[in-house]
């Protein structure tokens, strides 16, 4: 029987982070090998994560972003978390068409709902009916969600996302994924540590934090390396993407609003992007945007005004996305990715007075479009303003947590271009001498994972 694989994803590590400052992952470098692999486009969290769990580019599996426009709904929605969102075959579903009792887990790795996986864990809050938002997470079967609690306690949702984000939540899930482990008994389990992704999009891919915040990512995936080799298991680490530098935004929605193309509806909560009555607009993810156009005419306008703004690198229209792997339907019409440094802003009001009620808030479900401010108070009076809040909270009052700043210059890290070096890029590691070959590409892993699992 084949030995069981522990998958872990390491967010934003690369080849160039291997060394002094992290000696589990460099030593696990030692004992099998390591190398840069070639991604997929956008480099992005769901995108990347689907295509090394199916082998296929967006293209094919259908997770062009985070977030896109459902068209039958007529609404933009990020962070979903349906598998059956996904619509190419997984690692797991090839490998059970010769081992059918093949067990997997997936410990927060994306798509973790409505999934056919042994076990499963992913971040769910609580969304009490009186407004009030509270940790939780979810798992399946609910004994491990028992067995994860009573032994690892509260998992520390505001240290997973948020100005707040911070090693905690990683610390939690690199030391529960054991005992995950033993309840599920997996021949692939799956663990997802996003340490590095905050540090490197609140400050940059350089600087005094990084070495501190490889050492506190190394000291977790240590202990998953630790806990998958004693239960026999081959190791593999991978990444999503790298981060580069960021210094500046592109305003897109701004620009199509400017040009009568974008819609907006006011209400008490402020300006509202108004998707069925916009010609264009765009669904900002990072460093890629998806434009959707209501016609032919709209498609030409907004393709010709996104290709003359600074900051844009190219703009791909129809069957041209195809150079990107995002011909979908689920892509918009058009697809700009940015310049080295840039990154689109989701912003689509032109005054401040109109904004929406979220837009200083953490709030990826409300938002038509990825926000990294979230990651970084306010320097002026962002704390301040937190600490008004729990304080009506804990009082049983109505509040507004709106400890966010709209300024873009704040964001000092970005991701979703290719790496402009296959040392920036996304990363494999393995305890596994004999994969080694000159070149991978991320593409490749799950065809290599299909061939161990099912001895191949």
């Amino acid at each position: 029987m084949p030995k069981p694989v522990a998958l872990i994803l390491c967010v934003g590590l690369t080849q160039a982070h291997l060394g002094s400052d992290t000696p589990n992952l460099t030593a696990l470098a030692s004992r099998g090998f390591a190398t840069p692999m070639t991604g997929v486009v956008p480099a992005v969290t769901t995108t990347a994560q689907t295509s090394l769990l199916t082998g296929k580019l967006p293209q094919d599996h259908g997770i062009v972003a985070n977030g896109w426009y459902f068209r039958e709904l007529g609404e933009i929605w990020f962070w979903r978390q349906s598998q059956r969102l996904v619509q190419a075959p997984s690692i797991w579903e090839l490998a059970r068409r010769s081992r059918p009792d093949l067990r997997v887990l997936k410990h927060f790795w994306w798509y973790a709902m409505n999934t056919d996986v042994t076990g499963t864990v992913t971040p769910r809050p609580v969304y009490h009916h009186d407004g009030r938002k509270s940790p939780d997470f979810y798992a399946w079967p609910p004994e491990l969600k028992d067995a994860l609690a009573a032994r690892h306690g509260a998992f520390p949702l505001f240290n997973f996302w948020g100005p707040t984000a911070d090693v905690k939540s990683t610390r939690w899930i690199a030391e529960s994924f054991a005992t995950a482990w033993d309840q599920v008994r997996p021949d692939l389990g799956l663990c997802y540590l996003p340490h590095l992704d905050y540090d490197l999009q609140r400050h940059g891919p350089t600087g005094d934090h990084l070495a501190r915040n490889l050492r506190e990512l190394d000291a977790e995936v240590g202990k998953v390396i630790a806990a998958a080799e004693a239960r026999g298991a081959a190791v593999v680490v991978v990444s999503e993407y790298g981060i580069e530098k960021a210094d500046h935004a592109v305003p897109i929605n701004r620009v199509l609003r400017a040009a009568g193309l974008l819609a907006v509806v006011g209400n008490a909560a402020g300006e509202l992007l108004d998707p069925g009555p916009s010609a264009a607009f765009a669904v900002c993810d990072h460093q890629l945007a998806h434009i959707y156009c209501r016609d032919a005419a709209a498609v030409e306008r907004a393709a010709s005004l996104v290709r003359g703004l600074p900051g844009v690198e190219r703009v791909l229209v129809g069957a041209e996305r195809a150079q990107l792997g995002l011909d979908h339907p689920r892509s918009g019409e058009v697809v700009a990715l940015a310049a080295p440094g840039a990154w689109f802003a989701y912003d689509y009001w032109l005054e401040d007075a109109n904004r929406p009620d979220f837009a200083r808030a953490v709030e990826i479900h409300k938002k038509p479009g990825y926000d990294p401010r979230e990651l970084v108070f306010d320097p002026h009076g962002g704390k301040f303003r937190a600490g008004r809040a729990l304080v009506k909270k804990m009082l049983g009052l109505r509040y507004l947590m709106d400890p966010i700043s709209l300024d873009t210059s704040l964001v000092k890290g970005t991701h979703g271009r290719p790496a402009a070096r296959p040392e920036d890029g996304p990363l494999l590691i393995t305890s596994e001498k004999d994969w080694a070959r000159p070149s991978w590409s991320m593409l490749d892993l799950a065809p290599r994972l299909v061939a161990h699992l099912t001895g191949a």
